[in-house]
């Protein structure tokens, strides 16, 4: 993805709306594109940025590890079934960052798996698999609530 924005001249206009205050979304790979740091990068690997994240690639394993587990989302009264492919996590945030979900159960209790910086938000996790629509409402709800940018 980085490579195709690149080659059609989208970086810098997309890190440019991002810092002007633009909304913005990321699942899975997305989460990648929007963190400021990466661990287990590829050898020159570029981000978009806009999140004080870092996010360690493949976090959880190779595509045959991924796994479906829940998770406590800030504001939610119940978990949401997530699913994880080939997924990151996220190793540290700054002070600017608000987490807002974490695994649940199993060996990845506790693993931070959903962010939010400002109007960016990200997500470890594809809640587009699921039929619950909560993680899209809170994205839907950030962009109706911020002012144009």
């Amino acid at each position: 993805m980085i490579k195709l924005a690149a080659s059609f001249d989208l970086l810098e206009p997309l890190r440019a709306r991002i810092r002007e205050g633009m909304p913005a979304y990321g699942s899975c790979a997305g989460m990648i594109l929007l963190a400021d740091r990466l661990e287990n990068a590829v050898d020159g690997q570029q981000t978009i940025g806009g999140l004080n994240i870092t996010v360690r690639r493949n976090a959880f394993g190779r595509q045959v590890e991924s796994f479906e587990a829940p998770v406590d989302f800030a504001g939610m009264p119940e978990p949401f079934h997530a699913v994880f492919i080939r997924a990151p996590w996220v190793d540290s945030v700054g002070t600017d960052v608000n987490v807002l979900a974490r695994v649940s159960t199993g060996p990845a209790a506790g693993r931070i798996v959903a962010v939010r910086q400002d109007r960016v938000l990200a997500t470890a996790f594809h809640p587009e698999l699921t039929g619950d629509l909560r993680i899209h409402g809170y994205f839907v709800d950030l962009v109706r609530d911020s002012p144009a940018a």
